[in-house]
Formats: structure tokens, C-alpha cells, sequence
């Protein structure tokens, strides 16, 4: 079995990647950085999920896959006043999270259904608790995520009748690279916010994906999955 996961070198991406390995997946990682050191074996492919034209020649070289989870993504360019966002900052968002992760989750699906085999396959979008929950001082990343999870809506409609689950992940506040730059903003906040009282890890994230590509959540496809140690959680 293999699995191909975008943004796999860091944070979320690794976590992930090295879940299934543990499970036993081959992993096949993307990333537009050019090289990476794991901590496992995998192929590792440089790739700008921005870039369309690439993604024939990046599916052929990683060949056929059973799980492929998208997960590369970038934040705002710079949190602020909503009423300051560049369009710059709203198109690299859109472009990476959205447009990319679609296009490639697309042709993905498409050399799953050429491929005859009656085993079960999934996609996973690693979208984010902001689909749903506004930051206004990074309103295109929650934008961008939105209409992600909106896609995982769309591809889980169109591939339940040929055997292919998909999923939207929707991690809270994950200890990443990601998230480096505003950790102390959120270090007192965490135990007032988050029920659950403590950072996430990327392996909190990881521990899910795996029995989502193992099969073992089939009949759940297009299901939306909180992983945020209760931070989406409505209360009074």
C-alpha cells in the first residue's frame, strides 16, 4: 500500500506520513522544499502544488497510490486588519490550499478510477478548524480552507460509488512551524480555550488519518473530523 501525503517533510504532513509508515504504508512525500531528512524511508518529490503542469510528471514518478492526503498549505502572509489584506496574501493562500489542493486531489482521482482494483482507497484534505471558525486577522486562510472543505464535500459525492472515501481533517491549534511564530500568543490561551488544555501534536493528527485509509471509516466518507482537543466544541 502506498500513500501519498503533500507537505509531508514538517509539522502536520510528517506526523501523518510517519503514522502510515508505522502502519505500514510506503510513503511517497511532496513538497516545494528540495529535500528534507526523515526519520523513515520514503520518496521524496519536489513539487509546488501551485504549479498544474507538474502534476502528471509528480503522479507518474510516485506511480499508483491507495491513500493520498492533502496537506500542504501556507497561512496568511501576515496577520492584521482584514481591512489591510493584500490580494497577494488572498491569492497564495487560495492558490496553494484551494486551486492546488484540488487540482491535484483531481487528477489523483482520476488514476484511481483508471486503475482497476476493488480495494478501498481514500483521500484526506487537511483543511483546518478555521473552515468553520473566523480569525478576521487571517480571513483568506479561513477562506481558503472553507472552500478546501467544501471540495472534500464535492470529491466525497463523486467517488462514494466507486469505493473511495474522502475526508475533511480539521486540526485546531497544532504545534508546527506553522504555528511557531504566534506560539506565545497562544500558550496562556490554550488552557482557557481548548478543553482539552494542551498544545496538539502532528501524531494526534496522524492517529486519525490511519484508520480513515485503512478503510476501517468507510461508510463515513465526506465526514468532517475535529481534531482540536474539543476547541470547535459549542458552549455556554
Amino acid at each position: 500500500m502506498k500513500a501519498l501525503i503533500t507537505g509531508g517533510q514538517q509539522g502536520i504532513g510528517l506526523g501523518i506520513a510517519q503514522a502510515l509508515h508505522d502502519a505500514g504504508w510506503e510513503i511517497a512525500i511532496a513538497s516545494d522544499a528540495p529535500s528534507a531528512d526523515l526519520p523513515f524511508d520514503a520518496s521524496y518529490h519536489q513539487h509546488d502544488v501551485r504549479d498544474l503542469d507538474a502534476i502528471p510528471a509528480l503522479l507518474d514518478a510516485v506511480g499508483p497510490v491507495e491513500t493520498f492526503v492533502s496537506n500542504a498549505g501556507v497561512g496568511a502572509m501576515q496577520r492584521g486588519d482584514l481591512l489591510d489584506m493584500t490580494p497577494e496574501s488572498l491569492d497564495r493562500c487560495m492558490g496553494i490550499n484551494t486551486r492546488g489542493a484540488f487540482f491535484l486531489a483531481q487528477e489523483v482521482a482520476r488514476r484511481m478510477l483508471a486503475t482497476s482494483s476493488d480495494d478501498y482507497r481514500s483521500i484526506t484534505f487537511i483543511t483546518s478548524v478555521s473552515a468553520s471558525m473566523v480569525s478576521p486577522d487571517r480571513a483568506e486562510y479561513c477562506a481558503s480552507k472553507a472552500a478546501a472543505a467544501m471540495l472534500a464535500q464535492a470529491f466525497a459525492a463523486r467517488l462514494a460509488p466507486e469505493n473511495i472515501g474522502v475526508f475533511d481533517i480539521r486540526p485546531g491549534i497544532i504545534r508546527t512551524p506553522l504555528t511557531a511564530p504566534v506560539a506565545g500568543r497562544y500558550d496562556d490561551r490554550i488552557p482557557q480555550i481548548v478543553p482539552a488544555a494542551r498544545w496538539g501534536q502532528p501524531s494526534d493528527i496522524g492517529q486519525v488519518i490511519v484508520p480513515l485509509a485503512q478503510g476501517h471509516f468507510a461508510f463515513a466518507t465526506g465526514a468532517q473530523i475535529p481534531v482540536d482537543g474539543g476547541l470547535s466544541i459549542h458552549q455556554l
